[in-house]
């Protein structure tokens, strides 16, 4: 009886888990944003800051990087609150966001080696802890162990039969 009830009581360490990862991912973009909003006003404000690429596939003049760089940043910080929010578009968007924002770091790079480095890194974990959540949500760990446990609809509760039963 009292293994019964605790299974019930006792939530699923796994939906604190995913939600840690989802706060985590939410203040990682944040973060990663404000730096690129900062590195996007640096760049429209005074240019001369950065080095300039010669001849660079990617090159545009720096003040146009400022500005996809202070968009990048704006529309990442929108989807870091949403995340924080626990919006599942957030989720989604999270991963579209971060994605583009490390390929456009990945192009920023002769610019800013470092910096730019560190963006995408940020960008990796957010990928990271988003598909880590999404993957939460379809079906947690314990979710076959609850239902076996409990006699639930699956496989434990098809073989047994009227004959079977103790």
């Amino acid at each position: 009886m009292n293994s019964d009830r605790s299974s019930t009581v006792t939530p699923s360490r796994g939906g604190g888990f995913a939600a840690g990862i989802a706060g985590f991912a939410g203040i990682m973009l944040a973060i990663a944003s404000v730096f690129q909003i900062l590195q996007g006003i640096s760049a429209i404000a005074n240019d001369s800051v950065f080095a300039k690429a010669a001849n660079y596939v990617y090159e545009f003049d720096i003040t146009t990087w400022g500005w996809i760089h202070l968009l990048m940043g704006v529309l990442g910080l929108a989807v870091g609150l949403a995340i924080l929010a626990q919006q599942t578009l957030g989720y989604l968007g999270g991963l579209g966001i971060a994605g583009i924002s490390a390929v456009t770091n990945f192009a920023w790079l002769p610019y800013y080696p470092v910096w730019s480095l560190l963006i995408i890194t940020f960008n990796v974990l957010v990928i990271w802890a988003l598909c880590k959540r999404i993957s939460g949500d379809r079906v947690d760990e314990d979710y076959y162990a609850r239902n076996e446990r409990s006699g639930g609809y699956g496989e434990s509760q098809a073989g047994r039969g009227s004959g079977e039963q103790s």
